[in-house]
């Protein structure tokens, strides 16, 4: 059944584009167009109208497979109010001249760019993100923040700087998707929409995102609280490694109380928690850049690449040099180029 009312009045028309990278993650797509549809059919006029966008107006393949065809190039669009880049964080223009200064043109020219999940790689290489606030998924934070140090990654589902817009998720773009329509039709469209696709919670886009613990079927915002704190600062702290004793200081207890907490909430110790972040970190390195394996070893705190490398086999099976190539393998996986190859390949 179509939900339809009269109650909402007539309200401008939004125009939105989403530019697709070749295995953009298509929940990100449908959690951003099905909310505004709805709210389409449910205010009886089109409020929002959107078109899919490509570099070169060649249909685009999702991640999984989806083909989606484009209506237009990103050279060709016109009047838009916003402009949404949805990728991986290996997307990036044929043409990178091209596409970066297309970008820059229309975020000067008025229209709002956003980046939804890894499309912050390339809206981050177009320059466009320079100097700006910017949320990025937890699991592309370290590989993020190592290619771009010019752009603060902040640890929210949404961060608006300026007219630019970047969304950590699917459902944050869904959490934005609702804020539009908020804005346009009112809370009680956003909240009957809400309801329409049983979205439990409206959340506000500067909710922290959530994150897994390992050993746990819980995430971080659920620890205790020195074991919550102990965990930021471990995050913060993977380049120069910070000794436990050091963090249960910081986090106001004793080290034994912190290894008793840690052991309870996560089944692991501090220092093996820790060693096993600095290892999830390195491998976002591994597979979303082109940073050589000492590069990586040194970032995340270990004195050469062969002890990363022994480290890494043992916990991830693999090698660094191994799972990289793996990677770049796969159906769809187009070769990132934050910096040329390392000579002799891998």
């Amino acid at each position: 059944m179509t939900i339809h009312s009269n109650d909402f009045g007539p309200a401008p028309s939004t125009r939105i584009g989403f530019l697709l990278f070749p295995g953009f993650p298509m929940a990100c797509l449908t959690s951003a167009m099905e909310p505004l549809r709805a709210a389409n059919e449910i205010a009886g006029h089109q409020v929002f109208s959107w078109s899919l966008v490509t570099e070169t107006g060649a249909d685009a393949a999702a991640s999984a497979g989806v083909l989606f065809p484009a209506e237009t190039s990103l050279a060709r669009i016109k009047g838009l109010d916003c402009l949404f880049l949805l990728s991986g964080p290996e997307g990036e223009f044929e043409d990178p001249v091209s596409g970066h200064g297309r970008l820059r043109y229309l975020s000067r020219h008025g229209v709002t760019l956003g980046a939804v999940s890894g499309g912050v790689f390339p809206l981050a290489r177009s320059g466009v993100l320079s100097g700006r606030r910017c949320a990025v998924h937890w699991c592309y934070r370290s590989a993020f923040e190592a290619a771009f140090p010019d752009c603060p990654a902040v640890d929210r589902l949404i961060v608006r700087d300026g007219n630019v817009h970047t969304i950590s998720g699917a459902t944050a773009m869904f959490d934005l998707s609702l804020e539009l329509i908020g804005t346009t039709l009112g809370a009680d469209a956003k909240n009957e929409i809400a309801c329409l696709f049983q979205h439990p919670v409206i959340r506000n886009g500067s909710a922290r995102q959530k994150v897994p613990v390992l050993q746990s079927d819980r995430t971080v915002d659920q620890m205790p609280p020195a074991v919550k704190e102990a965990m930021a600062i471990f995050s913060e702290n993977y380049e120069t490694p910070v000794c436990i004793r050091d963090v249960a200081r910081m986090a106001g207890i004793s080290p034994r109380q912190l290894e008793r907490s840690f052991r309870a909430a996560t089944g692991l110790s501090p220092g093996e928690y820790y060693r096993r972040q600095r290892l999830k970190a390195a491998r976002q390195m591994v597979l979303h850049s082109w940073d050589t394996v000492s590069h990586i070893a040194h970032a995340v705190g270990y004195a050469s690449s062969s002890t990363l490398t022994l480290h890494y086999r043992k916990f991830y099976g693999v090698t660094p040099v191994q799972d990289r190539k793996h990677a770049f393998q796969l159906p769809g996986r187009r070769q990132v180029q934050t910096a040329p190859p390392p000579p002799g390949g891998l």
